[in-house]
Protein backbone atom coordinates (compact mmCIF):
# COMPACT_ATOMS: atom_id res chain seq x y z
CA UNK A 1 0.00 0.00 0.00
CA UNK A 2 1.48 3.99 -0.65
CA UNK A 3 0.04 7.43 -0.59
CA UNK A 4 -1.57 8.46 -3.85
CA UNK A 5 1.28 11.28 -4.77
CA UNK A 6 -0.22 14.74 -5.62
CA UNK A 7 0.12 16.56 -8.97
CA UNK A 8 2.68 18.69 -10.25
CA UNK A 9 3.98 20.65 -13.03
CA UNK A 10 7.21 19.28 -13.88
CA UNK A 11 6.48 16.11 -16.00
CA UNK A 12 8.20 13.19 -17.96
CA UNK A 13 6.41 12.83 -21.13
CA UNK A 14 6.38 9.35 -22.62
CA UNK A 15 5.59 8.38 -25.69
CA UNK A 16 4.78 5.00 -27.32
CA UNK A 17 4.48 3.29 -30.04
CA UNK A 18 2.58 0.37 -30.31
CA UNK A 19 3.80 -2.19 -33.54
CA UNK A 20 5.68 0.98 -35.21
CA UNK A 21 8.43 3.79 -34.14
CA UNK A 22 6.58 7.17 -32.87
CA UNK A 23 5.61 9.34 -35.03
CA UNK A 24 6.96 13.07 -34.30
CA UNK A 25 4.25 14.78 -35.66
CA UNK A 26 2.45 12.71 -32.47
CA UNK A 27 4.72 13.64 -29.88
CA UNK A 28 4.95 17.08 -30.77
CA UNK A 29 1.17 17.19 -30.62
CA UNK A 30 1.34 15.30 -27.23
CA UNK A 31 3.65 18.45 -25.86
CA UNK A 32 1.72 20.64 -27.29
CA UNK A 33 -1.64 19.10 -24.85
CA UNK A 34 1.13 19.12 -21.61
CA UNK A 35 1.54 22.90 -22.67
CA UNK A 36 -1.77 23.69 -22.53
CA UNK A 37 -2.44 21.88 -19.50
CA UNK A 38 0.01 23.86 -17.83
CA UNK A 39 2.84 21.19 -17.36
CA UNK A 40 6.06 21.58 -18.26
CA UNK A 41 7.80 18.68 -19.71
CA UNK A 42 11.40 18.54 -18.13
CA UNK A 43 11.83 15.37 -20.80
CA UNK A 44 10.80 13.29 -23.58
CA UNK A 45 11.18 9.19 -23.34
CA UNK A 46 10.19 7.38 -26.10
CA UNK A 47 9.53 3.41 -26.36
CA UNK A 48 8.38 0.92 -28.64
CA UNK A 49 7.14 -2.48 -28.10
CA UNK A 50 5.20 -4.81 -30.31
CA UNK A 51 2.71 -4.96 -28.03
CA UNK A 52 1.70 -2.96 -24.64
CA UNK A 53 2.94 -4.51 -21.34
CA UNK A 54 0.49 -6.28 -19.27
CA UNK A 55 2.18 -4.82 -15.91
CA UNK A 56 3.54 -1.51 -16.91
CA UNK A 57 2.68 -1.27 -20.57
CA UNK A 58 6.09 -0.08 -21.74
CA UNK A 59 7.89 -3.24 -19.90
CA UNK A 60 9.57 -3.35 -16.79
CA UNK A 61 13.05 -2.16 -18.22
CA UNK A 62 11.51 1.16 -20.20
CA UNK A 63 9.30 1.59 -16.54
CA UNK A 64 12.60 1.41 -14.61
CA UNK A 65 14.40 4.02 -16.94
CA UNK A 66 11.36 6.61 -16.70
CA UNK A 67 11.53 6.27 -12.97
CA UNK A 68 15.17 7.30 -13.12
CA UNK A 69 14.75 10.09 -15.32
CA UNK A 70 12.05 11.53 -12.91
CA UNK A 71 14.15 11.00 -10.39
CA UNK A 72 16.60 13.26 -12.22
CA UNK A 73 14.48 15.40 -13.30
CA UNK A 74 12.70 16.28 -9.89
CA UNK A 75 9.44 15.80 -12.34
CA UNK A 76 6.15 15.43 -10.50
CA UNK A 77 4.13 13.51 -12.67
CA UNK A 78 4.61 10.99 -15.60
CA UNK A 79 2.08 11.62 -18.80
CA UNK A 80 2.00 8.83 -21.26
CA UNK A 81 0.30 9.34 -24.69
CA UNK A 82 -1.29 6.19 -24.87
CA UNK A 83 -4.68 5.07 -22.75
CA UNK A 84 -3.82 3.15 -19.47
CA UNK A 85 -5.86 0.40 -17.96
CA UNK A 86 -6.44 1.72 -13.76
CA UNK A 87 -3.73 -2.01 -13.00
CA UNK A 88 -1.32 -0.37 -15.72
CA UNK A 89 -1.83 3.50 -14.33
CA UNK A 90 -1.27 2.14 -10.90
CA UNK A 91 1.64 -0.47 -11.05
CA UNK A 92 3.75 2.53 -12.61
CA UNK A 93 2.81 5.34 -9.80
CA UNK A 94 3.57 2.23 -7.42
CA UNK A 95 6.84 1.84 -9.36
CA UNK A 96 7.57 5.73 -9.71
CA UNK A 97 5.76 7.07 -6.70
CA UNK A 98 4.49 9.75 -8.85
CA UNK A 99 1.75 10.51 -10.15
CA UNK A 100 1.02 8.99 -13.72
CA UNK A 101 -1.78 10.54 -16.18
CA UNK A 102 -2.75 8.73 -19.62
CA UNK A 103 -3.29 10.94 -22.50
CA UNK A 104 -7.27 10.37 -21.84
CA UNK A 105 -6.98 11.56 -18.54
CA UNK A 106 -4.62 14.61 -19.47
CA UNK A 107 -7.41 15.54 -21.81
CA UNK A 108 -9.50 15.28 -19.18
CA UNK A 109 -7.56 18.05 -17.49
CA UNK A 110 -7.89 20.40 -20.29
CA UNK A 111 -11.33 20.16 -20.20
CA UNK A 112 -11.23 21.06 -16.65
CA UNK A 113 -9.83 23.87 -17.10
CA UNK A 114 -11.44 25.47 -20.04
CA UNK A 115 -15.03 24.55 -19.27
CA UNK A 116 -16.89 27.88 -18.33
CA UNK A 117 -20.85 27.54 -18.68
CA UNK A 118 -23.02 25.52 -16.95
CA UNK A 119 -23.23 22.61 -19.16
CA UNK A 120 -19.54 22.73 -20.68
CA UNK A 121 -18.53 22.45 -16.22
CA UNK A 122 -21.04 19.53 -15.64
CA UNK A 123 -19.79 17.49 -19.06
CA UNK A 124 -16.49 17.43 -18.11
CA UNK A 125 -17.31 16.33 -14.56
CA UNK A 126 -19.34 13.12 -15.76
CA UNK A 127 -16.47 12.49 -18.36
CA UNK A 128 -14.06 12.91 -15.31
CA UNK A 129 -16.33 10.56 -13.07
CA UNK A 130 -16.86 7.94 -15.52
CA UNK A 131 -13.04 8.00 -16.06
CA UNK A 132 -12.20 8.00 -12.20
CA UNK A 133 -14.78 5.30 -11.80
CA UNK A 134 -12.34 2.50 -13.08
CA UNK A 135 -9.82 3.77 -11.04
CA UNK A 136 -10.66 3.47 -7.27
CA UNK A 137 -7.96 0.97 -6.20
CA UNK A 138 -7.37 1.94 -3.14
CA UNK A 139 -4.81 3.97 -3.52
CA UNK A 140 -5.87 7.46 -1.36
CA UNK A 141 -5.08 7.61 2.11
CA UNK A 142 -8.62 8.32 3.29
CA UNK A 143 -9.22 4.60 2.31
CA UNK A 144 -7.91 2.24 4.95
CA UNK A 145 -6.74 -1.31 4.78
CA UNK A 146 -8.45 -4.37 5.90
CA UNK A 147 -6.55 -6.23 7.96
CA UNK A 148 -6.53 -9.79 9.36
CA UNK A 149 -7.57 -10.84 13.15
CA UNK A 150 -9.54 -10.54 15.77
CA UNK A 151 -10.27 -6.62 16.16
CA UNK A 152 -8.18 -5.45 13.15
CA UNK A 153 -10.55 -5.80 10.31
CA UNK A 154 -10.44 -1.52 8.94
CA UNK A 155 -13.41 -0.15 6.71
CA UNK A 156 -11.15 -0.29 3.64
CA UNK A 157 -13.51 -2.00 1.53
CA UNK A 158 -16.60 -0.12 3.07
CA UNK A 159 -15.08 3.24 2.40
CA UNK A 160 -14.69 2.11 -1.23
CA UNK A 161 -17.87 1.35 -1.55
CA UNK A 162 -19.21 4.19 -0.38
CA UNK A 163 -16.85 6.11 -2.76
CA UNK A 164 -18.10 4.35 -6.01
CA UNK A 165 -22.02 4.59 -4.81
CA UNK A 166 -21.55 8.04 -4.51
CA UNK A 167 -19.77 8.64 -8.00
CA UNK A 168 -22.37 6.77 -8.93
CA UNK A 169 -24.59 8.63 -7.39
CA UNK A 170 -23.47 11.47 -8.53
CA UNK A 171 -22.83 10.33 -12.33
CA UNK A 172 -26.51 9.78 -12.21
CA UNK A 173 -27.68 13.17 -11.55
CA UNK A 174 -25.28 14.68 -13.77
CA UNK A 175 -26.71 12.55 -16.97
CA UNK A 176 -30.24 13.78 -15.02
CA UNK A 177 -29.05 17.46 -15.51
CA UNK A 178 -27.69 17.19 -19.01
CA UNK A 179 -30.88 15.14 -20.29
CA UNK A 180 -32.54 18.43 -18.95
CA UNK A 181 -30.30 20.70 -20.83
CA UNK A 182 -29.95 18.57 -23.80
CA UNK A 183 -34.58 18.59 -24.00
CA UNK A 184 -33.72 22.77 -23.72
CA UNK A 185 -31.10 22.54 -26.65
CA UNK A 186 -33.53 20.35 -28.33
CA UNK A 187 -36.54 23.05 -28.36
CA UNK A 188 -33.88 25.51 -29.64
CA UNK A 189 -33.37 23.34 -32.68
CA UNK A 190 -36.69 22.51 -33.01
CA UNK A 191 -37.78 26.52 -32.88
CA UNK A 192 -35.28 27.03 -35.23
CA UNK A 193 -36.72 24.38 -37.72
CA UNK A 194 -40.44 25.82 -37.35
CA UNK A 195 -38.70 29.42 -38.60
CA UNK A 196 -36.35 27.99 -41.88
CA UNK A 197 -33.20 29.34 -40.96
CA UNK A 198 -30.63 27.20 -42.57
CA UNK A 199 -27.79 26.29 -39.47
CA UNK A 200 -23.92 26.22 -40.62
CA UNK A 201 -21.81 24.35 -37.31
CA UNK A 202 -17.74 24.83 -37.56
CA UNK A 203 -16.05 22.10 -36.84
CA UNK A 204 -12.44 21.12 -37.00
CA UNK A 205 -9.02 19.22 -35.46
CA UNK A 206 -8.02 21.46 -32.29
CA UNK A 207 -6.39 24.65 -32.81
CA UNK A 208 -7.27 25.04 -36.57
CA UNK A 209 -8.56 28.36 -36.10
CA UNK A 210 -12.42 27.82 -36.02
CA UNK A 211 -12.80 30.47 -33.05
CA UNK A 212 -11.15 33.20 -34.93
CA UNK A 213 -13.03 32.54 -37.93
CA UNK A 214 -16.00 32.17 -36.13
CA UNK A 215 -15.18 35.82 -34.64
CA UNK A 216 -14.10 37.22 -37.88
CA UNK A 217 -17.54 36.00 -39.74
CA UNK A 218 -19.78 37.11 -36.68
CA UNK A 219 -18.37 39.75 -34.80
CA UNK A 220 -18.27 38.00 -31.95
CA UNK A 221 -15.53 38.05 -28.98
CA UNK A 222 -14.77 33.88 -28.21
CA UNK A 223 -11.94 33.70 -26.64
CA UNK A 224 -8.72 32.62 -29.05
CA UNK A 225 -5.54 31.34 -28.20
CA UNK A 226 -2.99 30.06 -29.51
CA UNK A 227 -3.42 26.55 -27.60
CA UNK A 228 -5.19 23.01 -27.87
CA UNK A 229 -8.55 23.22 -26.72
CA UNK A 230 -8.57 27.54 -26.01
CA UNK A 231 -12.32 27.14 -26.73
CA UNK A 232 -14.96 24.74 -25.30
CA UNK A 233 -18.24 26.20 -25.23
CA UNK A 234 -20.40 25.82 -28.15
CA UNK A 235 -21.67 29.27 -29.20
CA UNK A 236 -24.03 30.16 -31.70
CA UNK A 237 -24.37 33.63 -33.59
CA UNK A 238 -26.21 35.05 -36.50
CA UNK A 239 -24.47 35.22 -39.52
CA UNK A 240 -26.29 37.23 -42.77
CA UNK A 241 -25.65 36.41 -46.16
CA UNK A 242 -26.65 37.67 -49.61
CA UNK A 243 -29.19 36.18 -50.77
CA UNK A 244 -29.94 33.88 -48.30
CA UNK A 245 -30.60 35.95 -45.49
CA UNK A 246 -29.46 35.44 -41.83
CA UNK A 247 -28.04 31.60 -40.96
CA UNK A 248 -27.31 30.29 -37.86
CA UNK A 249 -23.59 29.75 -37.20
CA UNK A 250 -22.38 27.46 -34.47
CA UNK A 251 -18.85 26.81 -33.13
CA UNK A 252 -18.48 23.24 -32.11
CA UNK A 253 -15.55 21.58 -29.35
CA UNK A 254 -12.37 21.30 -31.24
CA UNK A 255 -11.23 17.85 -32.24
CA UNK A 256 -8.04 15.57 -31.24
CA UNK A 257 -6.68 11.98 -32.38
CA UNK A 258 -7.73 9.43 -30.30
CA UNK A 259 -10.88 12.03 -28.26
CA UNK A 260 -11.31 9.89 -25.29
CA UNK A 261 -14.96 8.19 -25.44
CA UNK A 262 -15.86 9.35 -22.23
CA UNK A 263 -15.34 13.58 -23.84
CA UNK A 264 -17.63 12.12 -26.69
CA UNK A 265 -20.33 10.50 -24.91
CA UNK A 266 -20.71 13.78 -22.47
CA UNK A 267 -20.52 16.42 -25.05
CA UNK A 268 -23.08 14.48 -27.46
CA UNK A 269 -25.45 17.17 -27.23
CA UNK A 270 -23.00 19.86 -27.85
CA UNK A 271 -21.94 17.69 -31.11
CA UNK A 272 -25.40 17.31 -32.15
CA UNK A 273 -25.42 20.74 -33.52
CA UNK A 274 -22.88 19.40 -35.99
CA UNK A 275 -25.57 16.17 -36.49
CA UNK A 276 -28.40 18.65 -36.96
CA UNK A 277 -26.78 21.44 -38.97
CA UNK A 278 -27.57 22.14 -42.95
CA UNK A 279 -23.78 22.79 -43.57
CA UNK A 280 -20.77 21.88 -41.58
CA UNK A 281 -17.72 24.01 -42.13
CA UNK A 282 -14.74 21.59 -41.79
CA UNK A 283 -11.91 24.17 -40.63
CA UNK A 284 -8.39 22.70 -41.72
CA UNK A 285 -4.99 24.01 -40.87
CA UNK A 286 -3.60 24.66 -44.23
CA UNK A 287 0.27 24.85 -42.81
CA UNK A 288 -0.23 21.68 -40.91
CA UNK A 289 1.77 18.90 -42.95
CA UNK A 290 -0.55 16.07 -41.83
CA UNK A 291 -3.71 17.94 -42.73
CA UNK A 292 -5.12 15.32 -44.36
CA UNK A 293 -4.93 12.83 -41.55
CA UNK A 294 -6.42 15.61 -39.46
CA UNK A 295 -9.88 15.61 -41.64
CA UNK A 296 -9.99 12.10 -41.49
CA UNK A 297 -9.61 11.92 -37.68
CA UNK A 298 -12.50 14.69 -37.62
CA UNK A 299 -14.43 12.92 -39.88
CA UNK A 300 -13.85 9.41 -37.58
CA UNK A 301 -15.44 11.85 -34.63
CA UNK A 302 -18.46 13.48 -37.19
CA UNK A 303 -19.14 9.51 -38.02
CA UNK A 304 -19.32 8.22 -34.35
CA UNK A 305 -21.83 11.23 -34.05
CA UNK A 306 -24.09 10.19 -36.74
CA UNK A 307 -22.89 13.61 -38.59
CA UNK A 308 -21.14 11.42 -41.34
CA UNK A 309 -22.99 12.31 -44.16
CA UNK A 310 -23.82 15.89 -43.64
CA UNK A 311 -22.94 18.49 -46.82
CA UNK A 312 -18.88 19.93 -45.59
CA UNK A 313 -17.07 22.74 -47.05
CA UNK A 314 -13.21 22.34 -46.19
CA UNK A 315 -12.23 25.95 -44.92
CA UNK A 316 -8.46 25.83 -45.28
CA UNK A 317 -7.20 28.39 -42.97
CA UNK A 318 -4.01 30.33 -42.05
CA UNK A 319 -3.15 30.40 -45.59
CA UNK A 320 -0.92 33.53 -44.78
CA UNK A 321 1.70 31.03 -43.36
CA UNK A 322 1.87 29.16 -46.86
CA UNK A 323 1.56 32.52 -49.11
CA UNK A 324 -1.38 31.04 -50.75
CA UNK A 325 -3.74 33.11 -52.50
CA UNK A 326 -7.66 33.09 -51.14
CA UNK A 327 -9.90 30.85 -53.56
CA UNK A 328 -12.86 28.94 -53.77
CA UNK A 329 -12.85 25.42 -54.99
CA UNK A 330 -16.02 23.94 -56.52
CA UNK A 331 -17.03 20.46 -57.05
CA UNK A 332 -18.39 18.62 -60.04
CA UNK A 333 -22.23 19.85 -59.60
CA UNK A 334 -20.75 23.36 -59.42
CA UNK A 335 -21.27 23.29 -55.65
CA UNK A 336 -18.69 24.97 -53.57
CA UNK A 337 -16.29 22.25 -52.00
CA UNK A 338 -13.03 24.00 -50.45
CA UNK A 339 -12.13 27.80 -49.24
CA UNK A 340 -9.13 29.16 -48.79
CA UNK A 341 -8.65 31.75 -46.21
CA UNK A 342 -6.81 33.28 -43.65
CA UNK A 343 -9.20 34.43 -40.91
CA UNK A 344 -6.70 35.94 -38.98
CA UNK A 345 -6.01 38.46 -41.90
CA UNK A 346 -9.46 38.74 -43.08
CA UNK A 347 -8.27 37.07 -46.04
CA UNK A 348 -10.71 35.36 -48.33
CA UNK A 349 -13.59 36.02 -45.89
CA UNK A 350 -16.26 37.52 -48.80
CA UNK A 351 -15.61 34.89 -50.88
CA UNK A 352 -16.15 32.11 -48.11
CA UNK A 353 -19.10 33.67 -47.05
CA UNK A 354 -20.28 33.47 -50.97
CA UNK A 355 -19.75 30.06 -50.83
CA UNK A 356 -21.62 29.66 -47.62
CA UNK A 357 -24.36 30.77 -49.05
CA UNK A 358 -24.10 28.74 -52.28
CA UNK A 359 -23.09 25.68 -50.24
CA UNK A 360 -26.25 26.01 -47.81
CA UNK A 361 -29.18 26.28 -50.58
CA UNK A 362 -27.56 24.68 -53.35
CA UNK A 363 -30.65 24.06 -55.46
CA UNK A 364 -32.69 27.63 -54.86
CA UNK A 365 -34.48 28.85 -57.80
CA UNK A 366 -35.98 32.52 -58.82
CA UNK A 367 -39.82 32.08 -59.30
CA UNK A 368 -42.42 34.34 -59.22
CA UNK A 369 -45.38 34.28 -56.49
CA UNK A 370 -48.88 35.56 -56.16
CA UNK A 371 -49.54 36.90 -52.52
CA UNK A 372 -52.93 37.98 -51.75
CA UNK A 373 -53.62 40.41 -48.82
CA UNK A 374 -55.28 37.39 -46.61
CA UNK A 375 -51.07 35.75 -46.95
CA UNK A 376 -49.94 38.91 -45.76
CA UNK A 377 -47.67 37.07 -42.84
CA UNK A 378 -46.40 34.58 -45.94
CA UNK A 379 -44.99 37.93 -47.38
CA UNK A 380 -43.68 39.38 -44.18
CA UNK A 381 -41.75 35.65 -43.85
CA UNK A 382 -39.99 35.81 -47.52
CA UNK A 383 -38.89 39.27 -46.60
CA UNK A 384 -37.35 38.04 -42.87
CA UNK A 385 -36.14 35.52 -45.05
CA UNK A 386 -34.16 37.87 -47.28
CA UNK A 387 -35.85 35.96 -50.16
CA UNK A 388 -37.66 38.72 -51.99
CA UNK A 389 -35.72 39.85 -55.21
CA UNK A 390 -38.81 42.52 -56.48
CA UNK A 391 -42.19 43.62 -55.39
CA UNK A 392 -44.75 44.91 -57.72
CA UNK A 393 -48.77 45.72 -56.08
CA UNK A 394 -50.93 45.18 -58.10
CA UNK A 395 -54.66 46.80 -58.62
CA UNK A 396 -56.44 44.71 -55.73
CA UNK A 397 -54.05 45.30 -53.41
CA UNK A 398 -52.38 41.77 -53.73
CA UNK A 399 -48.50 41.41 -54.31
CA UNK A 400 -46.62 39.99 -57.12
CA UNK A 401 -42.93 38.72 -55.40
CA UNK A 402 -40.12 37.55 -57.05
CA UNK A 403 -38.28 35.08 -54.68
CA UNK A 404 -35.20 32.72 -54.33
CA UNK A 405 -36.07 29.75 -52.47
CA UNK A 406 -35.12 26.08 -52.51
CA UNK A 407 -37.62 24.06 -55.10
CA UNK A 408 -38.72 22.57 -51.95
CA UNK A 409 -39.74 25.46 -49.90
CA UNK A 410 -41.74 26.95 -53.09
CA UNK A 411 -43.68 23.93 -53.52
CA UNK A 412 -44.67 24.10 -49.86
CA UNK A 413 -45.62 28.02 -50.81
CA UNK A 414 -47.49 27.40 -53.12
CA UNK A 415 -49.61 25.07 -51.04
CA UNK A 416 -50.53 27.70 -48.64
CA UNK A 417 -54.16 29.39 -49.17
CA UNK A 418 -53.52 33.12 -50.46
CA UNK A 419 -50.50 31.91 -53.11
CA UNK A 420 -50.20 30.85 -56.33
CA UNK A 421 -47.64 30.55 -58.01
CA UNK A 422 -47.05 32.16 -61.50
CA UNK A 423 -46.31 29.68 -64.64
CA UNK A 424 -42.79 30.42 -65.38
CA UNK A 425 -40.12 28.27 -66.00
CA UNK A 426 -37.47 28.23 -62.85
CA UNK A 427 -34.23 30.07 -63.03
CA UNK A 428 -31.12 28.19 -60.83
CA UNK A 429 -29.77 30.80 -59.30
CA UNK A 430 -25.94 31.33 -58.92
CA UNK A 431 -24.88 33.11 -55.97
CA UNK A 432 -22.50 36.27 -55.67
CA UNK A 433 -20.53 37.79 -53.30
CA UNK A 434 -22.18 38.32 -49.84
CA UNK A 435 -23.43 41.51 -48.72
Amino acid sequence: MFDRPSGGERAVLVSVGIGHPVDPADTSEFQALAASAGIYGVATVLAHRPRPDPKYFVGSGKAEEIRQIAEANDAAVILVDQSLSPSQERNLEKLTSRRVLDRNGLILDIFSQRARSFEGKLQVELAQLSHLSTRLVRGWTHLERQKGGIGLRGPGETQLETDRRLIGKRIKTLRLRLEKLGRQRDTGRHVRREVPVPTVALVGYTNAGKSTLFNALTGADTYVADKLFATLDPTVRQLKLAGVGAVVLADTVGFVRELPHELVAAFRSTLLEAREADLLLHVVDASDPLRQERVEQVRGVLRGIGAGESPELLVFNKIDLLDEAPRVLEDASGVPAQAWISAARNSGLNELRAAIARAVRPSQQRRTLHVQLSAGAVRSLLYQRNAVRAERQQDDGSWELDVELAASEIDKLAGHPGVKLKDIAPQLVRRGVAA
